[in-house]
Order: C-alpha cells, then sequence, then structure tokens
C-alpha cells in the first residue's frame, strides 16, 4: 500500500495577515523541534504496518510545509527526509518543500536536490509589491522571480507557485497581470485561492473593523474564470478546483488527499488519516517538545465509520476533474449520491461520466453547495 508523509514546521521570519495555520515566529524551539519531529517518527513507525498487515506499506511522497520550512538550516531538512528513509519503507516519487521565495538561493536548493527533493512550492500570492506589502509577505515580485530561475538552474525542474486573487480593491485587470507573470514564468504547477478572512487572523480583525473591504462576489467569479481560461490556453490541466499542472505534473502528494490515500502528519498541529481513524497533533510547539520528548505523542483523533468515511470522499474526490468513483462505493452509498445528485443534475452542476460523478465548469462555482447536498452528514 502507498502512503505518504507530511512533515510541519511551524515557524516563520514573519506572519501573514491572512495565514490561519498554525505558526510562529518565535525561533527560540527550532532545534529541539526538530529532533522531537524525528523522535515522532520513531514513536510512531508502527502506524504503517496496521495499515497493510500482509505487506508492506511504502512511502510514496513525502511533503514539508508549513508555516516556512525553508527558515530551518538545509542541513535540518535534509537530515528530516533521512530520517523518514531510515524509519519507513520508502520509494518516493516525489519530496516537495515548501519555501520562501527570499530564502531561495541555489546552495540551498542544490543541497536539498542532493537529498531527494525533487520539487519546490513557493508561496508568491502575487507579483504585485504593494499587494506583497498589504498582506505582510517578506519577498517582492523579482525575488519571486529571480527564485523560480534559481531552483531552475539548481537542477530541480518541478516548480509550483501559490497565487491569491480578490485582494481589497484587485481588479480583474490587476488579475490578469498576477497571471500572465505567472504564466511567463513557466512553473509546472499553479494553486490558486481566494482570498479567505480567517476568524481570529488580522485580515479579518481589518474586514470587522472597516479597514479593508471584500471583493465583490461578481468580480472573484470573473477571476476565477479568467484563471481557468488563461491556464488553460496555456497548457495547464485543470484537475482540481484550485490547481492546475502541466501534464504529467500534477502534485502527487496533495492528490493523495483527494483520493483516498492514507498519510502520517508529523510535527505539532499535523493530522493524519489511517483510513479507519483520523488524528492530530496538538498544535503547541512548546508542549508538543515537551511531550514527544518524554516519548507521548500529544495527539487527539476520531474514529472513521462508513457514513463519516462517505461523506470524506464527496468532499475530497468531488474536487477533483475525475469526481467521485461510484465504483468504490457500497450499495447502499451509491444509491444515497445518486438520489441526491439528482438535482445538480438537472440544473447542469453535475454530470455523470464513466460510472464517476464529477462538477461542471458550471458546477466549480458552486461546488460547496454541490457537496453539501450530497453528504449524508
Amino acid at each position: 500500500m502507498r502512503t505518504g508523509i507530511y512533515i510541519h514546521i511551524p515557524f516563520c521570519k514573519s506572519r501573514c495577515i491572512y495565514c490561519g495555520f498554525y505558526s510562529t515566529t518565535s525561533a527560540s524551539l527550532r532545534s529541539q523541534y526538530v529532533e522531537a519531529l524525528m523522535r515522532e517518527m520513531e514513536l510512531r513507525c508502527g502506524e504503517m504496518d496496521a495499515l497493510a498487515p500482509m505487506g508492506d506499506s511504502v512511502v510514496d511522497t513525502i511533503y514539508i510545509g508549513g508555516g516556512t520550512p525553508s527558515v530551518l538550516p538545509v542541513d535540518d531538512l535534509c537530515a528530516i527526509i533521512g530520517k523518514v528513509g531510515e524509519t519507513y519503507t520508502c520509494r518516493p516519487r516525489e519530496i516537495t518543500v515548501e519555501m520562501n521565495p527570499d530564502d531561495v538561493s541555489g546552495d540551498v536548493v542544490m543541497a536539498l536536490k542532493d537529498c531527494g527533493v525533487n520539487r519546490i512550492s513557493m508561496g508568491v500570492q502575487t507579483f504585485s509589491d504593494e499587494r506583497l506589502r498589504m498582506i505582510h509577505r517578506r519577498h517582492t515580485a523579482r525575488q519571486a522571480v529571480e527564485a523560480v530561475a534559481a531552483v531552475r538552474r539548481a537542477g530541480i525542474d518541478n516548480v509550483s507557485i501559490d497565487l491569491m486573487f480578490g485582494f481589497p480593491g484587485e481588479t480583474l485587470a490587476q488579475w490578469r497581470d498576477d497571471l500572465r507573470a505567472a504564466v511567463a514564468l513557466e512553473p509546472e504547477h499553479i494553486s490558486a485561492y481566494s482570498l479567505m478572512y480567517e476568524e481570529g487572523t488580522p485580515l479579518y480583525a481589518m474586514l470587522q473593523s472597516g479597514r479593508v473591504a471584500q471583493t465583490d462576489d461578481d468580480i472573484c467569479l470573473a477571476m476565477y474564470t479568467e484563471l481557468m481560461d488563461m491556464l488553460a490556453a496555456n497548457g495547464y490541466e485543470h484537475y482540481e478546483i484550485s490547481n492546475f499542472a502541466k501534464p504529467g505534473r500534477r502534485s502527487l502528494h496533495n492528490s493523495s488527499y483527494w483520493h483516498d490515500v492514507p498519510y502520517l502528519g508529523f510535527g505539532a498541529s499535523a493530522h493524519s488519516y489511517l483510513k479507519t481513524r483520523r488524528c492530530w497533533n496538538v498544535a503547541d510547539v512548546a508542549e508538543y517538545v515537551r511531550s514527544v520528548s518524554d516519548g507521548i505523542v500529544p495527539q487527539e483523533g476520531e474514529r472513521i465509520d462508513a457514513d463519516t468515511h462517505y461523506d470524506d470522499l464527496v468532499t475530497t474526490a468531488m474536487r477533483t476533474c475525475e469526481g467521485l468513483n461510484l465504483g468504490v462505493l457500497s450499495d447502499r452509498h451509491r444509491a444515497f449520491a445518486l438520489k441526491c445528485a439528482r438535482k445538480s443534475m438537472a440544473d447542469g452542476l453535475l454530470e455523470l461520466h464513466d460510472n464517476h460523478l464529477r462538477l461542471t465548469r458550471k458546477g466549480l462555482f458552486v461546488s460547496d453547495m454541490v457537496m453539501s447536498d450530497m453528504m449524508m452528514v
């Protein structure tokens, strides 16, 4: 059985005002945290065996995310990757490290390549220096362009960049400029998301106090349409609601989330999915380090029953261009899915193709509503 491993590095030099992921700007526990990550892998080495009792469970992908993994010394990142190989049966087709553009240098990328990294993901977000300053990103547009070039020169030929749209005051013409700048870099993969106002973030506080205003829904829909059209015209496959790839360059690790592949997550706040169980580590670096040092993985979890598993499939598989495979469902769940899908199919939001229920282009714009209508719980 193939599996994935996610490793969370919760450290950042500064906090972006929109970010709702767990991270900290304190560097005091970085070295202890790396040691705790490796200890957690040892403590949980039996979990992979439980997934495949009749044979090997092979680590197929490794993804180091954050936070900002590139704030760690490159030797620490390589040591973490090496520890995965020592602890688990690994034949990874893809090892991804998230990097901030201003952390990228040829020496760092070459060192990562030497320890097996073959994919770099960069949070570019926008090519407007004004918007970058607004959301408190550390890099400039020029640094983003230079970072992609540096990764190429170092010999890694699989680059993903993240983009955002729907910034306060952003126009459709400005979004088109961002898309043109992204396409000009010819990244193998582009992820693009509408700016979210998550409760508890500084951006949400700015919205509540009236210091910023959300972009009009019609403009955001036009931006999403422009995203799909421009990337399709430039050879990108729209394989998931927010993700686009050149042929053969889909994110293998993230695809595992959408196709019911089990994975282990290591580090503070990391989540794991083990088919019949989901668990998550404590979102506190100090508590995580302390507990793991004492030989205890500080996590909570829940059992996944058949109905919950069906709901999970709806909210993951239906995000992809293939859609929900009815062939993997029980008779009861298949009948339920088809019954719930009737209205959306009549409205042109869903279609049945090769025994898969999948969103139409029209359905992509209201995907949350369509998936909600198909859930059991």
